[in-house]
């Protein structure tokens, strides 16, 4: 239970009462660009046990927030109005579509200067417009408006985001920060819970299709990150001995060494022998998992529902048969205890996931793949890896992560500009981990200066630049010298000495990038910025696939 009044017993204002929940939530920093009309928010906020943290572009303190949720389970931005809240739409727009509780603070005019409907400065139609963007994003929002009901309204959007793990709105008129309620108010949390029968007959039904079958397959997907139920689905499976693989969205939301664990499941853009085993499967426990575009292989998978158990937070369906009001969790917890013993299906060897083999080769001129395999003998249970959109994440499908090392990435959204933003959200959420960040010089030039942050707050992720003189990727969807694929090129070694902190690495070798990555990983002080020349038309195995099948749509 949670109450209005503070522990000296005064009343709390509307912006102190909203402070307090972001705290309850577990939320302790939060990312964000002051502006006039959210001003007294800001300094409510500076002066409270909150960890404000500025960023240079509401997009990027909108990826920020989005990785600091992923890790922490609740993150939150705070931005002016429409100037700043509609720049950070697109970030927040990934966030819902991924699953991420992220929670948009935007200030607005204050109630007693709209009279007349004035034209205010940041003002696009009339005062709703913002609100009404973001109920469109976001699993719930409101306008404190009201003093009577602003409590109640933080609480009801505040849940919504935990329980759903979806981004929330909460926009403030700037004369009502310091309103003080005068009424009693107490929260009391209303926990989810499930209807005890269909979960019971769920569980029982599962479970003895489970143990029927001859060649189960748990595929996890990525609520199981989300919702913290990597021990339930752990226990499952190795209680039943039932092999599971991830979905791209979902990878690393399990160990990748243990020995249970299969690959990653992406169709025919995967490696072909997981996508066998996985499809040749007679019962396959979909648990987490978003069937999108990307995960399926852009449509390639080849899963019958007449043979899938689907569940998730959202829904739950047992070959046809729909189950209503069972949480994934108590689903998971169910099933685990009726011990469901199919056959136990042996794994070949060829499955089980191991770095692949690497000697250096000092003099040869460095290919994304070799790339991959270096980086794979040097991260551990504490690396946060995290992938921008393009090569920079399909070659880091070859990553194999450790006991559950972080890997995070834009994956179904697939917003380029993600990573960089996102090692600030991950250092701030984390700054003892060791963040390495995969991203395309395309995807660097985007937001790239959010940099300045991470040397300004002395964070020091590694980040590696992937130059390949333009978007790669899109060669590959559509083969031709397209000059809308062309970049223009940047010194990008030379960005420490701009930004005033962090050590540069320029290489073309295996050797130079051996060399690179471990003077970057003795760095624990400062910035790594290593830029990796490429050639043209270097791709991993499953960008090849992926611009297979897809270049044939585009």
């Amino acid at each position: 239970m949670s109450s209005a009044a503070n522990s000296s017993g005064s009343r709390l204002s509307i912006g102190q009462y909203l402070i307090k929940r972001l705290l309850d939530y577990g939320i302790r920093d939060i990312f964000g660009l002051p502006g006039d009309y959210v001003l007294a928010l800001y300094g409510l906020m500076e002066a409270s046990p909150l960890n404000v943290v500025g960023c240079t572009r509401e997009d990027c303190a909108g990826f920020a927030a989005d990785a600091y949720a992923r890790i922490n389970g609740m993150g939150a931005i705070c931005v002016t109005y429409c100037v700043g809240g509609l720049s950070v739409a697109n970030a927040v727009a990934g966030a819902y579509a991924e699953k991420s509780a992220v929670v948009v603070i935007s200030g607005s005019p204050g109630l007693d200067e709209r009279t007349n409907n004035p034209l205010l400065h940041h003002k696009v139609r009339d005062f709703r417009t913002q609100l009404d963007v973001f109920e469109k994003l976001c699993v719930a929002g409101t306008e404190l408006s009201d003093p009577l009901t602003a409590f109640r309204e933080i609480d009801r959007v505040l849940d919504a985001s935990a329980r759903f793990k979806r981004p929330c709105y909460i926009e403030i008129p700037r004369d009502m920060v310091d309103v003080v309620p005068h009424i009693s108010h107490h929260f009391f949390e209303e926990a989810a819970s499930s209807d005890p029968q269909a979960t019971a007959e769920a569980a029982d039904e599962a479970a003895q299709w489970l143990s029927r079958a001859e060649r189960p397959i748990i595929v996890a997907g990525v609520e199981i990150h989300r919702f913290g139920l990597q021990d339930k689905l752990l226990a499952l499976a190795e209680k039943s001995r039932i092999p599971i693989a991830t979905t791209l969205l979902g990878k690393s939301v399990i160990g990748e060494t243990h020995p249970l664990f299969i690959g990653l499941y992406e169709g025919a853009m995967g490696r072909s022998e997981v996508t066998q085993f996985v499809e040749e499967s007679d019962c396959v426990l979909l648990a987490g998992a978003f069937m999108t575009d990307i995960n399926l292989g852009i449509y390639t998978a080849n899963l019958d529902p007449s043979r899938c158990i689907y569940a998730t937070s959202e829904q739950l369906r047992i070959r046809h048969h729909h189950y209503h009001a069972v949480l994934l969790g108590d689903f998971l917890s169910e099933l685990t205890a009726r011990g469901p013993s199919p056959v136990p299906r042996a794994i070949p060897a060829e499955l089980h996931p191991k770095p692949p083999s690497y000697t250096l080769d000092a003099q040869a001129r460095l290919r994304i793949s070799r790339l991959i395999a270096r980086l794979n003998q040097q991260i551990d249970a504490r690396t946060i890896v995290i992938a921008d959109i393009g090569d920079a994440l399909f070659s880091a499908t070859e990553l194999v992560t450790h006991e559950r090392t972080d890997f995070i990435s834009p994956a179904y959204y697939t917003s380029m500009g993600f990573s960089v933003p996102a090692a600030l959200g991950a250092q701030v959420a984390r700054p003892h981990d060791r963040v390495v960040v995969l991203c395309g010089d395309g995807a660097f030039q985007m937001t790239g200066m959010e940099l300045s942050t991470i040397v300004r707050r002395g964070y020091a992720p590694i980040l590696i630049v992937l130059d390949n003189q333009g978007y790669g990727t899109e060669r590959f969807l559509c083969p031709g010298d397209w000059a809308h694929n062309e970049i223009h090129p940047w010194k990008y070694a030379r960005l420490p000495e701009v930004l005033g902190g962090g050590v540069g690495f320029e290489v073309w070798t295996e050797g130079e990038f051996d060399q690179a990555l471990n003077d970057a990983w003795v760095n624990q002080h400062s910035l790594s910025l290593i830029h990796v020349h490429l050639d043209r038309d270097d791709a991993s195995m499953t960008l090849r696939r992926l611009a297979e099948r897809l270049g044939q749509r585009v």
